[in-house]
Formats: structure tokens, sequence, C-alpha cells
């Protein structure tokens, strides 16, 4: 009784419109109020080291050398980042990193995008078991040497299409896409049908325009996977250093930051803010560089993020 009472009291009715309006509590306000600290103290968690990392990198190279950088950059300037440009081979690393990230990730969007919708046809021949084949690789694989020795089999070392072609067929992303498309309704896919529209004008006309907040999402997991992958460039690419990805120099870079010094051209930049180029600041230039472009991209997708995830969890 005591607990209707209370909901009594915190509900009020609107009699303009017939609504119910609901009056927050104490308890509501602090709950609230925790959950708005929470996610704030985990948001500060998240994003302090990409802050901490940028403005050491503007920051006067002696202080930031004496561990003076904190919160507050001071001594702004870009030397850094115009050093980075006379190390050998980063240029080249950033073209073959976006190459393969704009390239994978359109083919990967494509066919998962196709094939989702596929599947979904009940006519297609042997439905259920091109599905269950396609799912069955999410559960397992080979390992590590078989796929390296499958690799070198297809002559997919020291190529850039290595990169590309394991890609282009992403299980889980065509689980995403297939829900999705169950959860558009029917009736457009029929009118269209019967207008004389066949399957592929279905899908470009009527399926692919509606399920953009799905294709966004896997676009999203595609080029984050592309931009950040460097096992398949260490393990391939041996003997093609050309086509390292930026990952893969970084790496390198993090390990042999003394030697990296000697390869940056004094000229570009001031004497001094040269000679302070420590290891502890080639580090933390080179992270930025690699974080940057993928930190610009992201927010413009976020927006179709849980849209199509939760759209596409409706159905199994």
């Amino acid at each position: 009784m005591k607990a209707e009472k209370k909901q009594k009291k915190s509900t009020k009715r609107d009699s303009s419109f017939g609504l119910i309006i609901y009056k927050s509590t104490v308890g509501d306000r602090i709950f609230n109020a925790v959950n708005i600290f929470l996610f704030a103290v985990f948001m500060i968690i998240c994003v302090f080291p990409f802050y901490y990392l940028f403005i050491n990198t503007i920051s006067d190279n002696e202080l930031v050398n004496r561990g003076m950088i904190t919160f507050i950059p001071k001594g702004i300037h870009l030397s850094n980042y115009k050093a980075l440009l006379n190390i050998s081979d980063l240029g080249k690393s950033f073209i073959v990193t976006i190459s393969r990230t704009i390239l994978g990730t359109a083919l990967m969007v494509a066919v998962s995008g196709f094939a989702g919708y596929i599947v979904t046809k009940q006519h297609m021949w042997k439905r259920k078991l091109w599905y269950r084949m396609i799912v069955i690789t999410m559960y397992f694989n080979a390992g590590l040497i078989p796929w390296y020795l499958n690799m070198l089999m297809l002559g997919l070392t020291n190529s850039f299409w290595a990169y590309i072609i394991p890609g282009i067929v992403a299980p889980y992303n065509i689980i995403l896409v297939k829900t999705y498309v169950e959860s558009i309704s029917q009736e457009l896919e029929e009118s269209a049908l019967l207008d004389g529209a066949t399957t592929m004008q279905v899908f470009t006309k009527i399926i692919w325009p509606l399920s953009k907040p799905i294709l966004a999402t896997i676009a999203i997991f595609g080029a984050v996977g592309n931009w950040n992958s460097f096992q398949d460039s260490l393990l391939l690419m041996n003997s093609n250093p050309g086509l390292y990805t930026l990952q893969h120099r970084l790496y390198i870079y993090l390990n042999q930051a003394t030697s990296i010094s000697s390869e940056i051209d004094a000229a570009m930049v001031d004497r001094i803010a040269a000679g302070m180029l420590s290891n502890r600041i080639i580090k933390y230039s080179i992270s930025m560089v690699t974080v940057i472009p993928i930190l610009c991209v992201y927010p413009f997708m976020q927006r179709y993020f849980v849209k199509g995830i939760m759209l596409g969890a409706v159905k199994g």
C-alpha cells in the first residue's frame, strides 16, 4: 500500500491531453547523478591516454623529456610532426594502410550486403546449407600455421591482395545484414517484383538504401579492423618492406626508436628542437600519426552504429 501511495504521488495527469506525466523522485535524481558521474569518469579514463599523447607531441620537447607535461600543453609547436615526414618509408606505409582500408572496407561491405540479402531468400538453392557453412567458420579455424601455408599456396605472400581478399567475406557482418534485412517489410520487395524488377534491382534500389544503418555499422568494423591490422603484414610481407602497413611500421619504430632519430633531417626543423627528439617523443608522435585518421572518421559514422546494431539484433 505504501509503495502504491508513493507511486501515485510521483505521477500527475495532464488534463489537457490525458497524458500521465511522471515526476522524478529523490531516489531517481540520485540514481541519475551517480550514473552521470560514473560515465563521466569512464569517459575520462578512455579519452585521457589519447589527450596525453597529443599534448606531449605538441609541447616543448625539453619539458616533455623532463616529464613536466601532464594536463596542459606548454610551448606549443608542430615541429615533431614535420620531423616525422623525413623518416624513411613512413609515407609509403601510410598510403598502403589507407588503400587497404578504403578498398578492403568497400569490398567487404558490398559482399556482406549482397550475401546477407541473398541468404534471406527462401527460394535460394540449398540456402540453409550455404548459410550454415558461413556461420560455422566463426567457430572453427585451422590455426595460424595452416592459414600461412594456405596464403603461401595461393600466392598471396608479399602481395597487396593479401590484405584485401581474405577479408572480403566476413561471416559476422553477413549475419548482421541478414537479420537487418529480415526486419524490412517484405511488401516493399513483393511490390517491386510484381512491377517486373529483378533481384539485383530490388537489392540496389530498395534493400541497399534502406540498409544504410547496418552497412555503416559493418563499415566501421571493417575500417577499424583494416586500419589496426598488422599481423598479416608481419607474417606475409617479409620480403617486401614496401607493403608494410602503418601499424607494422609503428611496431618496428617503437622497438627501434633510438635509431630513428638519426634518420630525421635537422634542416627541416629547428636544430635545438631536433636535438631534443628523444625516444619518448618519437614514440608519442608516431603513435598519434597512426591514431588520428581513424579518430577523425569514426565520429561521422557513430550515428549509424547504435541504430544498426539494435535493429540488426531483433531477430536471430
